[in-house]
């Protein structure tokens, strides 16, 4: 396979996406949500495929699989994301100098947005949708886990590309290799910006590797705090919803922290988790206040490793503080800059613990399940950044855009 051929192409499909107009793009992305629901059986069987090959008790498989509302919640983001404003061409700041010249600064495509990702075939629809509305052609290097599910993907979107008479090079899809990853990584000149989204692992090796810029996003290692003020009954609500909402995804909780001041309480608080069978690893502390009273199965001596794992399975870490500045330092240590939350009937402890906690996304008495784009408005997702520099957060279609310095004059030189 001529990978430098296939980059050449995509680069040069990228530069006529602004020539479509959004009206073109919207109508695009809508067909394509028909299509995707007119083949929810295909798209159906071709997962199944991908099924077949995993182990369901494996925490992967929930990503992995499709259900018959999983797609229609495909095309239901697949629709909002069409209803939003585009951001290209959007003026972000305008000022003439004391020299005369017009100085505006306006949002522009990056150009080619390649993404690199594990076992969820949604994302090759929210990909191709955010990059498409945003000006940008997408190089989409799925897992060996979805390959089956990503082919039937990409072969609605190159449908839908077609009726409207527009370049499959629009989108396109490398094979499930590790060959393909490499060449993504090196295609200096052709890749704007690569994104990884997945594990830990993944995100390690892209950034390790690539050659081409890269934008860090996926991997949490989550934590919910128990203040010393908090509500018990919302305590309870948040850390289940928290949990055990979908343990697969980058905002489920890994470690749970409570104030030593209530640390009898702690058994009323985890009771809703032992109905879901999460596995707690618990600091000695914790343990002895859970022994007898958690099930016996489902409780273990956490080691030092338990506080820096992103779980993504029904277990979770348990551990107490002796106050909120050993939270703190705690997340300040182990977390990954994902997810944060504090519950807690304390203003000053709620302002002190969104002030110096350092993560995208830090949240008061609400659980971390809310990390996502859809949630913030944001249509779907192309994934969570967990970096600084650059976009942070969920990156939605302003986060898929640079900017360009645009200046007019009338003949001013530079004396």
């Amino acid at each position: 396979m001529n990978y430098k051929e296939i980059f050449e192409k995509v680069k040069i499909a990228s530069r006529s996406i602004s020539g479509l107009g959004e009206e073109k793009i919207n109508q695009i992305i809508l067909r394509l949500a028909e299509i995707v629901e007119k083949e929810t059986p295909r798209l159906i069987a071709e997962n199944e495929k991908d099924l077949g090959r995993m182990d369901p008790s494996n925490p992967l498989y929930d990503r992995l699989k499709l259900t018959p509302e999983r797609i229609s919640g495909i095309a239901s983001d697949l629709r909002h994301v069409a209803s939003l404003p585009s951001p290209v061409g959007e003026e972000i700041e305008s000022r003439i100098l004391p020299n005369g010249i017009l100085l505006r600064r306006v949002r522009v495509p990056f150009g080619v947005i390649g993404v690199i990702y594990e076992a969820r075939p949604n994302v090759t629809f929210d990909v191709f949708s955010l990059c498409l509305k945003s000006g940008n052609a997408c190089i989409l290097k799925g897992g060996k886990d979805a390959e089956d599910s990503n082919r039937e993907a990409i072969r609605l979107i190159h449908q839908a590309l077609e009726e409207a008479g527009v370049s499959k090079d629009v989108a396109v899809l490398l094979p499930s290799t590790h060959e393909a990853t490499g060449e993504l990584l090196n295609a200096v000149g052709n890749v704007d910006v690569c994104i990884p989204r997945g594990g830990r692992r993944l995100i390690d090796f892209v950034r390790d590797n690539a050659r081409v810029p890269v934008i860090e996003t996926g991997a949490g290692v989550v934590h919910l705090y128990f203040d010393a003020t908090a509500d018990m009954k919302m305590g309870k609500d948040i850390l289940l919803n928290a949990k055990t909402r979908r343990v697969s995804v980058c905002n489920a909780l890994d470690t749970l922290l409570i104030h030593r001041d209530r640390l009898s309480e702690l058994p009323d608080l985890v009771a809703g988790l032992a109905g879901k069978n999460v596995a707690l690893y618990a600091d000695d502390t914790t343990f002895r206040e859970l022994e007898g009273k958690y099930p016996e199965e489902l409780l273990s001596h956490a080691d030092d490793s338990a506080w820096d794992k992103e779980w993504m399975d029904y277990k979770m870490g348990v551990k107490v503080v002796d106050n909120l500045d050993e939270a703190i330092q705690h997340i300040s240590r182990h977390g990954s800059g994902h997810s944060e939350s504090i519950v807690s009937s304390d203003p000053e402890a709620m302002r002190k613990f969104q002030n110096e906690v350092d993560a995208a996304c830090v949240y008061v008495n609400l659980p971390t399940s809310f990390t996502d784009g859809a949630q913030f408005g944001l249509g779907a997702e192309i994934g969570i950044s967990t970096q600084k520099l650059g976009p942070r957060g969920p990156m939605g279609l302003r986060e898929m855009t640079t900017y360009r310095y645009l200046l007019s004059g009338e003949g001013q030189i530079r004396p």
